[in-house]
């Protein structure tokens, strides 16, 4: 035992004597460092364990400082770290605390209610999956409402139930959104858009139905109770029909009047009377045949059809048969009650008893199947059901003319007409065409009718009589005025004949006067001369006397300019 001691004590020191001391001094690193480690686990798991508050930081000082006076209020140890985070002794503590600061309203803005399944563990139980589940579907639904370029802010509150064993038991999954629309948004009346997120919400959790939702704005106000729009969409529906069937009319009115007019001229067609019954109500129709049921199918490789032949198609084959036979034969016997008592048989059977009898009963129960097609037709939600037209048809109005071709005048110098009436011919005409422009059926019960009626053209025929009257008056005053302008322009003529003939005198008396005068001074001058008397003239009568020299010289030399020169100066004047 002892050389077991001290081998084994000795071996260690024998291996620490044969290291170096680069060697010895790592071996005593590590063991230094071994037992630092296990002295900080021991200590760390001799310490109280601590549990966060709230699994966020909190940043604000203010919010941080509210919590820690409430805290203190309490009387409850705490500790913060460096991210603004709160931590308490245990678990319990923390959700009693959660409890208080929710209830006074302590809890920072932001704080996400399910954080507390955020926090990492071994283990997860299904309840714990299902409430992951239910918020990441809530989550993600408020991120699909809020991209929604009307609203501001959503909240949405998805609720549950358990499952119950029995189906009439299970009650049903809700949901409440809130939302808050953007400024200047009209989502509180647009009844498209709250019917779009109410859709959305109804696709994005199974098992909802839309009368479990609730659709609210930041007032409070219900914006999912379609119930108060119910007579306004009975209102629009109406509103709509109407409107289809007035544009069927119009459609039908526009045929008619296009065929008539071109034929008959614009005024003298018209619709008096267009109704096109409509019907809008929607209609499935399910047709149910019953055929042979085909033993030997065709073969499409042989030229005949075996289908056809004699046992290849039977009407029917027996699925279910019951068969009930019963037979008697015996004496007939007939109670006569308890005893002592006297029976009630009547007299005419007591007299077959103790005589011998036979029954027999047959009775078949059979069960047949065939082919059977059921087709379900719907039917547009706009059928024609009945057209009524009536068409009026005017005749023709024609001005009478005389023999010289000029209209014949009435007493009161109105225009006198002649009227043409419609034939029945082409009444006949034109109701034919009239039934196949609206697509007459008289199984459907349509009437079309066209008739002959004269027009009132009263205020037509007063108008073409003063705008004949005006127009034969405007003739009348043309015509004056031209004979006017005619009597005037030989007046001008006969007046401009007369003043220049006039002119033309006056000037001759002139120039002979001038010319006399001139003569005279000439004379008088050549006796003056003769005499040898020095006459004084003035300067004007010299410059006279020497124009006078010249025009004569220049008449002499140049008698053909000066004719040109005379007749332009009397062209002139």
């Amino acid at each position: 035992m002892n050389d077991f001691l001290k081998n084994f004590f000795g071996r260690p020191a024998a291996v620490w004597k044969n290291l170096r001391l680069v060697q010895r001094v790592i071996f005593a690193a590590v063991v230094v460092a071994a037992l630092s480690g296990f002295g900080f686990l021991a200590a760390y798991s001799s310490s109280p364990s601590m549990t966060p508050l709230l699994y966020r930081s909190i940043p604000d000082e203010q919010e941080m400082t509210r919590i820690t006076q409430r805290l203190d209020q309490e009387g409850i140890p705490y500790q913060t770290t460096e991210d603004f985070r709160v931590f308490v002794k245990d678990e319990k503590t923390a959700q009693r605390m959660r409890g208080v600061l929710a209830r006074e309203n302590l809890i920072p803005v932001g704080t996400d209610p399910w954080q507390i399944f955020d926090v990492e563990r071994w283990t997860i139980t299904d309840f714990e999956r299902n409430i992951n589940l239910r918020r990441a579907v809530t989550q993600e639904l408020e991120r699909h409402i809020a991209a929604l370029e009307d609203v501001d802010a959503v909240s949405a509150i998805i609720g549950v139930p358990e499952k119950e064993m029995f189906s009439e038991d299970q009650k049903p999954i809700t949901a409440s959104i809130r939302i808050t629309p953007k400024p200047g948004s009209d989502l509180t009346d647009n009844r498209k858009k709250t019917e779009g997120i109410e859709r959305l919400v109804r696709y994005a959790i199974p098992g909802l139905l839309a009368e479990n939702i609730t659709i609210t704005d930041n007032r409070g106000i219900t914006l999912n109770d379609f119930s108060k729009f119910a007579d306004s969409d009975r209102l629009k529906q109406t509103r709509d029909e109407l409107k289809v069937k007035r544009e069927f009319e119009l459609r039908y009115r526009d045929t008619i009047l296009a065929a008539l007019q071109k034929m008959y001229g614009e005024d003298r067609v018209q619709v008096v009377n267009l109704n096109i019954d409509v019907d809008t109500s929607k209609k499935t129709i399910r047709d149910e045949k019953h055929s042979p049921i085909i033993v030997t199918p065709d073969n499409p490789k042989t030229p005949y059809d075996e289908s056809a032949e004699e046992g290849a198609k039977v009407l029917s084959i027996t699925t279910k048969k019951d068969v009930l036979d019963e037979q008697f034969k015996g004496w007939a016997f007939h109670p006569e009650g308890p005893v002592g008592v006297e029976g009630q048989v009547p007299p005419a059977y007591k007299d077959l008893e103790n005589m011998p009898g036979e029954y027999r009963k047959s009775q078949i129960g059979q069960t047949e199947v065939v082919n059977t097609t059921f087709t379900d037709e719907e039917r547009t939600p706009w059928v024609t059901t009945r057209v009524t037209v009536a068409v009026a048809l005017d005749g023709v109005w024609r001005w009478k003319y005389d023999e010289k071709g000029d209209v014949i005048l009435n007493a009161d110098g109105s225009i006198e007409r002649e009227y043409t009436p419609v034939s029945d011919e082409e009444l006949a005409k034109a109701s034919s065409l009239v039934q196949n422009a609206v697509g007459y059926s008289r199984e459907r019960g349509d009437s079309v009718t066209v008739q002959h009626i004269s027009f009132s053209r009263m205020a037509q025929f007063e108008k073409e009589d003063r705008d004949y009257r005006a127009r034969q008056q405007r003739n009348l005053i043309i015509l004056s005025c031209l004979i006017a302008l005619g009597a005037l322009l030989v007046l001008f003529i006969v007046f401009r004949l007369i003043s220049r003939e006039l002119e033309r005198r006056r000037r001759l008396r002139e120039e002979e006067l001038a010319r006399q005068q001139q003569a005279m001074r000439e004379a008088a001058l050549r006796g003056a001369e003769q005499e040898g008397t020095e006459v004084e003239m003035s300067v004007e009568e010299r410059t006279r006397m020497e124009l006078t020299e010249n025009v004569i010289n220049l008449a002499r030399e140049h008698p053909g300019d000066v004719a040109q020169l005379i007749r332009t100066w009397l062209k002139e004047e």
